[in-house]
């Protein structure tokens, strides 16, 4: 495949495309917070309770689940139950809960908790990572239920994992510990059946099909976390397995309401500086950026156009969620394992996330191409909306193009404070940005 020449004719076309001036600004949220080194009290309280420890017995082997996502203090926390668990003379384990994730192989899993530093090493538990599953029965929405074998043949489940909104549809149940039990433990099996109706079907699917697993499969109890618009973890709370599916929308609407946002809430061009899985199943957060996946959701930021730079390390080559992009650089392309980018697809069946848009070879010329080719706006540098963010979870510092400056001073978004001057980005020889999006 011939790819774009840095110095050839689309660069020849892009080389005159101004960029305007930028500015730092302080984006300023509620902050609830329980700090790190809180956390393990925090776990052992809420376990402590009767209705909990009661369900942990001396000699029973319990499974705990880990997710792929990159939620805050994930190896505190899993390390916290693991040691409440040993605290009542039980045997806990962990089991890898993330559905298709980690190329749909059982390493690929282990690789990335590995990088969440959730080992046996650091867990002081073992990890039983497979791909095989039980078959649960069928739910009232007709479809199959499956569960990780190891999980299932344990003598207790505790579903441990963060509860958020999700990024491609709206339900009373989103991310949480209802789809921790139906797509995290279905393995590839079980996810590739929620998903096989569609995203529309989804609100509908996941719930049904939990209650299969409660009345199924050994679940004790759920412990979610959510967090705070700084990405910090802000309230832990036990949820009995008989409640969950009653607990889990009301803490819904308080995860929605800790969500951030981009203040300004228009921009002609969004930049974001790093994608990935540890950030959002779409590489990208799309209730932040409004780049969704499906039409059955919408929120965040109205833009036009949208370039990503680069790729995390903890994404392991898994690019799912360049296809919301407008441009990306050469650098996000050449990382790229499609190996690890396509089960996500093929369980999900939303393919609009693995598109590949235009790859530009740098950062600059993927930025000039978003400019260059928006529509019915004012590309002059003192006129048109940028904005830049350095990921999707991290959103409390930020740069803004010099067209919002003015306003910020004024005051016309609350919340949002102008921390230095506008100045230009400065770029390298190659064209790769220099400027950081934060302050060190």
């Amino acid at each position: 495949m011939k790819t774009v020449e840095k110095n050839g004719v689309v660069a020849g076309l892009l080389k005159d495309v101004q960029i305007p001036r930028m500015f730092r600004a302080r984006q300023d949220f509620p902050r609830p917070l329980i700090r790190p080194e809180e956390i393990p009290d925090v776990v052992f309280k809420e376990l402590s309770q009767e209705k909990f420890a009661s369900k942990v017995q001396p000699g029973m082997e319990i499974a705990i689940t880990a997710g792929s996502r990159g939620i805050a203090n994930v190896d505190i926390i899993t390390r916290a139950v693991v040691d409440f668990v040993k605290s009542r003379g039980a045997v806990p384990f962990i089991v890898p809960a993330m559905g298709s994730h980690g190329g749909a192989t059982a390493q690929g899993q282990l690789e990335i908790l590995a990088g969440y530093k959730i080992t046996p090493e650091t867990m002081g538990c073992e990890i039983r990572s497979s791909m095989e599953t039980v078959y649960l029965g069928e739910s009232g929405s007709g479809r199959p239920v499956y569960m990780d074998r190891n999980a299932y043949n344990a003598d207790g489940i505790i579903i441990s994992c963060r509860l958020k909104p999700h990024n491609a549809f709206r339900g009373s149940v989103e991310s949480g510990p209802c789809k921790m039990m139906t797509i995290g433990l279905g393995k590839q099996k079980g996810a590739s059946n929620v998903h096989a109706d569609g995203m529309d079907r989804m609100a509908v699917n996941i719930p049904s099909m939990a209650e299969v697993v409660l009345a199924k499969a050994p679940v004790l109890f759920a412990i979610p976390c959510m967090e705070n618009a700084y990405d910090e973890t802000c309230r832990i709370e036990a949820i009995d397995a008989c409640d969950i599916l009653k607990r889990e929308p009301e803490l819904l609407k308080y995860a929605f309401s800790n969500m951030p946002s981009i203040l300004v809430g228009k921009a002609d061009v969004l930049v974001v500086d790093l994608i990935g899985k540890n950030f959002s199943g779409t590489g990208v957060d799309p209730n932040i950026t409004g780049t969704f996946s499906t039409d059955c959701c919408s929120g965040g930021l109205q833009v036009q156009r949208t370039c990503f730079l680069d790729l995390s390390e903890e994404s392991h080559g898994n690019t799912l969620g360049v296809g919301l992009s407008n441009a990306i650089t050469q650098r996000i392309f050449d990382k790229m394992d499609l190996n690890a980018m396509y089960p996500n697809c093929i369980t999900s069946t939303v393919l609009a996330s693995a598109r590949i848009p235009c790859i530009m070879p740098s950062d600059k010329t993927a930025i000039q191409m978003c400019i260059r080719t928006t529509n019915k706006v004012d590309q002059s540098p003192d006129k048109l909306r940028m904005v830049r963010i350095p990921n999707s979870l991290h959103v409390g510092e930020i740069m803004l193009s010099e067209s919002y400056y003015q306003e910020v001073l004024e005051g016309k978004y609350p919340g949002l404070t102008a921390i230095d001057e506008p100045a230009p980005l400065v770029f390298d020889e190659e064209g790769n940005l220099l400027t950081p999006t934060v302050r060190s």
